[in-house]
Order: C-alpha cells, then structure tokens, then sequence
C-alpha cells in the first residue's frame, strides 16, 4: 500500500512539474488551468477515451448509389486474353565431390515443371472486367547438386463468372457453366533433365543437362453470357427495369429515356419453400438488332442461356402485337428457336387511360395468355411472380426427365 501511494504521489508530482514547465514556455497562465485539471485526472486515473465526448464518431457513412454509366464501365462481357504458361527450369550439371569421395559421380538433379495457367469459375464474380489481356505462369526452379530436384511452379488461376465460354479461333473450346469448373487454358513446360538422369553403364560421366521446355502460348476470346432462369426482352424504354425492381431486390437504372440499362442485370425473386428464380434484364432491343444495329448482337447472346422468356410489351404503343412479333423475329434471325422457348407475355404500363383498349386489342390477336401489370403501382405483381414459378418448375421437370442438371440460385 505504501509503494502505491508513493508512486501516485511521485506520478501527480511530475505532471505538476509539466503543467509549469509548459506554462512558463507559454508566456501565459491561460493554459496552466486545463492542464493542471488534465494532470489531475490522469494522477487519479480519470482520463478516458472511450466516452463520447473524447471518442471520435464511428457513425457509417451510406453508400452512394453507382449510376448507370459507372456500371457500363465495370461490366466488361468479352476480353481477349494471352496466355503463356510458365517454362520448366532447366537441369543441373554438378558432380560429387566430398572428402574421401573425390569421384562420386554425377548428382545433378532435374528441373521443376512450370506453372499452367487455369480459368476457374468463381460464382462471386459478375464481369469480365478483372481478366487482364496478358497472363504469363510461373518458371520452375532449377535443378540443384546433391540429385535435388527443383520445385514445381504454382498454378496461375484466372477467376471468370458463371455462364463463360472460352473460344480460341470463333471455335468454342470450353462452357463453363458450373460452379467451381476449371479449365487449363495453358499447359507449363515440362522440367530439364540434370546430368544424373543420363548416368549409364556406358556413359559414366555425363556432361548433359537438358533445359527446361517453354510453356504453351494461346490466344483465347472469353465471352459471358448471363446464367439466368428468365430473361425479359423487350424495346427501349418498355419498363423492363422498373419491372425488376418490383419483382426482386435489384435495383437497375430507371429514367425516362430509351436505352437506359446499358448492361444486363440480374435479380433473384424469392419464394418461401427458399426456391430462387433468377430473372435478367436484357438492354432494350431494335429492329434490325440481329444485324447488329442500335446495342445488336452484343447483348442478344445473353439470351441464349435464359431457359425460358418474358416477353415485356407497352401498353402505350397502340399497336402492342406488331412489338411481339418484331421480337419473335428478331430472335429468330439470331438463333432458330430462340424465340420458341417457354414464354409468358407481359404487358406492361396497365395504369395508363389507353392500356384498357390496348390490352383488348392484343389479347385478340395473341392466342397466349397475356399478363397486364403495371410496375409503378404493383398491379397483378403477385400473378406474375406466380406465373414465373409455374415456368420454373416446369424447367425442373424437363431437366429431371432428360438427366440434366438445373442450375439453382
């Protein structure tokens, strides 16, 4: 107890003697106060950091929302990769040379294999943009004396998402649909041979050591096409996006102009037996598109995976029936029976005076059954999302009759 309360003293002692010292240096008795006050707290172990009034505020700033245009850059869907696996090390000429064994022999051990460079799918991924266009693997090591052999390179992995294929010379080499598949774009080259491996009866010195073989050189196109159970198509400025947003958690870009989205985006309804159904939002297409005009054909390969479509029509047109079969058309000319896949027909924008006569009007003409919603207002939201389920399940049958493998969220 005494060396504690002598220390106490000799503690509050020296913080006095600072509070003088630095009130001297100061030229003024302002200060001496708030320090003798701060001495006084730290002498009596008052002095805090935790409280609120010393803590700095850890309140967590919100996120911006990324606009559209911030997006166009970050969503990358094709990129030209060259690759070049990694050579093996070379092989080693040594002999053995200890005491009492001046002639040991050749012991030159071979070199490691170089590094192969792997595409593997990684699901957390969403764009090509991360794939850089050069990739070079790892050398082997060089052999050592002593018959130690060189260590094996490591593998150079390229991380690309769900849905990507890999094409060398517009042939398609791999579809990578699965997660976790790995792909060897580029084989490493095998390791050189040291003097020891061409030790014989006949040749009992060898000089030979062999160099590493150069590892293999491609040039690869990798493409993404979006792994979705739904795709919705439908012209500029339809209300594909704002239909997403109602229907999912997803929140693209909404404005009053045509070609809004830029880029495909994806949103996951959920049910409540946990069943997921993924639904794209496929940038608006023209006439004309399969030959490339207006977005073209860049994103009409995304549609390709989709396992079944929604067609998204505007009930404002007056003539909503001319925009479906400009649609079937258009997806036709890009890939026969494209537009044949299992379809529901949305007809968007029910709130408005003209969409009463202008639903009558398509259902007349159209034999299928027509699903008038309105994504400002939620109208028949809830017939949508069960419809949509109708499909999926639908989906499910068929891949279990034909021993596929659905692809779940």
């Amino acid at each position: 107890m005494m060396l504690n309360s002598q220390g106490s003293i000799v503690k509050r002692w020296i913080l006095q003697e600072a509070v003088r010292l630095y009130s001297k240096v100061l030229g003024s008795g302002r200060l001496a106060p708030a320090l003798s006050v701060w001495a006084s707290r730290c002498a009596l172990g008052h002095f805090s950091t935790s409280r609120s009034q010393y803590a700095k505020s850890r309140a967590l700033k919100p996120k911006k929302a990324i606009s559209e245009k911030k997006l166009t850059r970050y969503f990358v869907d094709h990129r030209r990769v060259n690759l070049t696996a990694g050579s093996g090390g070379k092989g080693a000429c040594t002999f053995l040379s200890e005491p009492r064994k001046e002639f040991g022999g050749p012991d030159g051990g071979n070199g490691g294999d170089g590094g192969d460079v792997v595409i593997k799918v990684d699901q957390q991924v969403k764009s090509l943009a991360l794939v850089f266009p050069l990739y070079r693997g790892t050398d082997g090591d060089p052999g050592g004396k002593k018959n130690c052999y060189g260590r094996n390179a490591e593998t150079t992995y390229i991380r690309v998402p769900l849905g990507t294929i890999v094409k060398e010379n517009g042939k398609v080499v791999a579809d990578l649909s699965t997660q976790g598949q790995e792909y060897v774009a580029a084989y490493g080259g095998a390791g050189g041979k040291g003097n020891r491996f061409f030790l014989s009866n006949e040749n009992r010195a060898p000089m030979t050591a062999t160099p590493g073989e150069p590892g293999q050189q491609r040039i690869l196109h990798l493409e993404l096409r979006t792994m979705a159970h739904a795709g919705m198509v439908g012209f500029p400025n339809a209300g594909k996006s704002s239909l997403l947003r109602a229907i999912s958690n997803a929140k693209p870009a909404v404005a009053a102009y045509p070609f809004t989205t830029l880029n495909p985006h994806v949103g996951i309804v959920k049910y409540q037996d946990h069943e997921q159904v993924a639904v794209a939002d496929i940038p608006g297409i023209i006439r004309g598109a399969h030959v490339n005009r207006g977005l073209g054909i860049s994103f009409l390969r995304h549609i390709e995976r989709c396992r079944f479509l929604l067609f998204v029509l505007d009930l404002s047109d007056p003539e909503p029936w001319a925009q479906l079969q400009d649609l079937r058309f258009e997806l036709e000319q890009y890939e026969p029976g494209l537009s044949e896949r299992p379809q529901a027909i949305v007809a968007n924008k029910a709130d408005l005076p003209e969409a009463l006569a202008n639903l009558a009007a398509l259902r007349s003409r159209v034999a299928q059954r027509v699903i008038p919603v309105s994504a400002l207002t939620g109208e028949n939201i809830v017939e949508l999302i069960l419809h949509l389920r109708e499909l999926y399940d639908g989906y499910l049958l068929t891949e279990e009759r034909t021993g596929g493998q659905p692809v779940r969220w």
